[in-house]
């Protein structure tokens, strides 16, 4: 019997503790013979709705058991799996930590928001539609977050109402399917899906054969950094134009 999912190269990821979603994802879209490997971390109230302050406070959270925790499998390579959690604090703060990850765990570390930054950045795109299942003020802080990064952000969906720590995960691929729809618009070059535990990766062909560009989300976006990180061809991975490196079809 083969291994297809070992020996490669081993992913380490940080998730927030109530994230149902992502690592899933990270499952799917990893290519043959690498292994995901996962430690969750708290720093928010189960119960609260993950607005600005939770989000904030996640992100404030002290990671050294985290890491150490998830030393123990020798990654090759460490993601941390929220998108808000930096997206909160701005670009200066989500590239401190991704400098923090690396330093403590001696191999190449990223955010989830700084890999949406990259990927946007790498198809040569500066306008974007975005979407995602936070709270308003959140979104609030991701444009502001983008502008930063020099991403103009011309479009933005709102889910529309507030929803809990499993909410966002709960979403059906068809709702996300809608909300991507409705943050598009003519001057938008791509469109982003912000969220780990949003299943958003389940989408992305769908809606890119729709809008006739690329569609980014959070996941998306971190492997997409882990094999570049890994060396690994970005063609051994099927989900949408960020692997294949095209702005239009």
């Amino acid at each position: 019997m083969t291994a297809p999912n070992r020996g490669r190269a081993r992913i380490g990821v940080l998730v927030p503790f109530t994230n149902t979603n992502l690592e899933s994802d990270m499952i799917l879209l990893r290519p043959a013979g690498v292994s995901v490997h996962f430690v969750r971390m708290g720093g928010y109230d189960i119960d609260a709705i993950p607005d600005s302050e939770q989000m904030a406070g996640l992100g404030d959270s002290d990671l050294s058991e985290p890491l150490r925790l998830l030393a123990g499998v020798r990654p090759d390579v460490v993601l941390y799996g929220c998108t808000s959690a930096t997206l909160t604090h701005g670009t200066a703060f989500d590239r401190e930590l991704a400098s923090t990850i690396r330093d403590g765990m001696g191999v190449p570390g990223f955010t989830a928001a700084g890999s949406l930054v990259a990927a946007i950045k790498s198809l040569g795109v500066s306008r974007i539609g975005f979407s995602s299942p936070y709270v308003g003020a959140i979104n609030d802080l991701a444009v502001s977050f983008f502008t930063d990064a020099g991403i103009e952000t011309v479009c933005r969906a709102d889910i529309g109402r507030d929803l809990g720590n499993y909410g966002q995960g709960e979403l059906m691929p068809d709702e996300v399917y809608d909300l991507a729809l409705k943050a598009d618009s003519p001057s938008a070059e791509a469109i982003v899906l912000s969220c780990t535990d949003m299943r958003s990766v389940e989408t992305v062909e769908r809606l890119e054969r729709k809008l006739g560009k690329p569609v980014i989300t959070s996941n998306q976006a971190m492997m997409y950094q882990a094999l570049l990180a890994l060396g690994i061809s970005l063609s051994e991975v099927s989900c949408g134009r960020l692997f294949r490196g095209l702005v239009s079809a």
